[in-house]
């Protein structure tokens, strides 16, 4: 199978800009990228003493007044400016909405685009953020997973019948039009640490870890032993480990000249191959999306077309 390589449009700050994320995604689409995605925040707390998992700080990189564009609102314009690229939530914070509501949103951006959607599933971090929504953050990994089983009994069956802990359905019809995508929208389970490999088993189509972000690194080693034990525990489970897509997020960026002391996709376009093909394809990645971290479109672009020109072809898979 051909390696896949999408990047992260952001959809937030200087980017949640309505012509720049139509100019990235159209030549993304027309370089021949294969995925593109945007992110997901409702709210910004101005104070909080909730931890960001991926700074060695614990402070979020954004602030309160910075734009921030509705990843499920944004799916669905991104899907109508291109003609083939997959478009995906990197990831779509599953409790904060009624799954209801999420799986028709969902179903709809994926049968208009003919089958381009992929969602990118989390669980949460920003207690704060809960608090606000009305939304109990002790419960979020539970009702994840609830959420996850309705949305796709929508997608899947002619009519739904469900009882969960915090969802119940009486026989209801008004599912059509279900994804075009069979039998169901992808799933890709973010997170990294045990509890999310055991949700990808239970619930995912794969699994989406972001790395490379102290103190989450996941390098090629620890990712390496991560696909295993997510092997292992898919087959414990019977579940046939081919069947959970590896994929991995991480930043991107450019360095000719950097040395035998730089981080994994840091450097050359030929040493951030040798990153991909060498360690992450040989540990099991199939898709890669791939966050450049600048703040302009022609940085974006830029970085986008060496990518695609310079990286993609050498990547050995």
């Amino acid at each position: 199978m051909a390696v896949k390589i999408g990047f992260s449009l952001q959809g937030r700050g200087a980017l949640a800009d309505r012509d720049a994320i139509t100019t990235l995604a159209q030549r993304a689409d027309a370089l021949g990228c294969d995925s593109i995605w945007v992110t997901d925040r409702l709210l910004i707390p101005v104070k909080s003493a909730s931890p960001y998992p991926y700074s060695v700080t614990g402070a979020f990189p954004l602030g309160p007044d910075e734009p921030w564009l509705e990843a499920l609102t944004a799916l669905t314009y991104l899907t109508t400016i291109t003609r083939r690229i997959k478009v995906g939530i990197s990831v779509l914070v599953i409790p904060y909405r009624n799954p209801i509501v999420t799986a028709k949103a969902l179903a709809t951006a994926d049968y208009l685009s003919g089958g381009r959607v992929i969602l990118g599933a989390g669980v949460g971090w920003w207690r704060e953020e809960f608090d606000a929504l009305g939304v109990r953050f002790d419960d979020r990994a539970d009702r994840t997973v609830e959420y996850l089983r309705l949305m796709k009994e929508i997608w899947t069956r002619p009519r739904v019948t469900f009882e969960g802990r915090f969802r119940r359905v009486a026989e209801a019809g008004g599912v059509r039009p279900q994804p075009a995508q069979k039998p169901h929208i992808p799933i890709w389970i973010g997170g990294h640490t045990r509890a999310a490999l055991a949700r990808v088993v239970d619930v995912g189509d794969g699994w989406h870890p972001l790395g490379l972000r102290p103190p989450v690194k996941l390098y090629p080693a620890e990712m390496a032993a991560a696909v295993r034990r997510l092997r292992d525990m898919a087959a414990t489970a019977r579940r046939d480990p081919a069947t959970i897509a590896i994929s991995f997020k991480g930043p991107l960026r450019f360095q000719d000249g950097a040395g035998r002391d730089r981080t994994p996709l840091t450097g050359s376009a030929a040493q951030i191959a040798d990153d991909l093909s060498a360690a992450y394809v040989a540990a099991g990645v199939e898709h890669f999306v791939l966050d450049f971290s600048v703040g302009t479109v022609p940085e974006m672009i830029a970085a986008l077309e060496r990518t695609m020109t310079d990286v993609k072809p050498r990547i050995r898979g």
